[in-house]
């Protein structure tokens, strides 16, 4: 699977990766998705999953299992869903950014959030080339929104969620 197409990130340990693909893969699988792509991404705990399924549908159906059959996780530590993957670039991101942002009522605020690895773009540009386009209050401590995005490497996944979007099997357990 070639990287810049995923629709899910998912983290796990460092040296779990192999582990964890196993683990989403039957996961998904088990959900109905029998061509689901998982791979590692050459970066230290964080696999990418192409799913036909609708990425925020895996997080919701993941939550299920973890309540129903806990010992299902052992190596997956947070899923993430991503709506749009680009290339690493500003005006890229902006872009999907722009396009995403509909997802924010008028009435909403937003945060962005960005997760980087292997980038050696500042964190501040992509803050700026994103925010820039999103005409909404920002609330930084507590959004309604999180313009979300994830840079690895050449390509970067981009998502307009609510905290609750992003599955944590620590968060989730407590």
């Amino acid at each position: 699977m070639p990287l810049k197409e995923f629709n899910l990130l998912a983290t796990t340990a460092r040296g779990s990766e192999e582990d964890a693909c196993s683990e989403i893969w039957y996961l998904i699988g088990d959900m109905g998705d029998r061509e689901v792509k998982v791979d590692k991404t050459g970066i230290t705990g964080l696999i990418a999953v192409k799913t036909v399924l609708d990425p925020f549908d895996v997080i919701d159906k993941l939550r299920g299992v973890l309540k129903e059959k806990p010992y299902e996780f052992r190596y997956i530590l947070r899923v993430i869903p991503i709506e749009k993957v680009v290339r690493t670039d500003l005006i890229e991101i902006k872009q999907a950014v722009t396009e995403l942002a509909n997802k924010i009522n008028n009435d909403e605020t937003f945060r962005v959030t960005v997760e980087k690895r292997f980038t050696s773009t500042p964190t501040r540009e992509i803050i700026e080339a994103a925010a820039a386009s999103i005409e909404r209050k920002v609330d930084l401590t507590s959004p309604d929104k999180i313009v979300l995005i994830e840079v690895v490497g050449g390509f970067t996944g981009v998502s307009v969620v609510k905290s609750k979007d992003i599955f944590s099997t620590t968060k989730e357990r407590m």
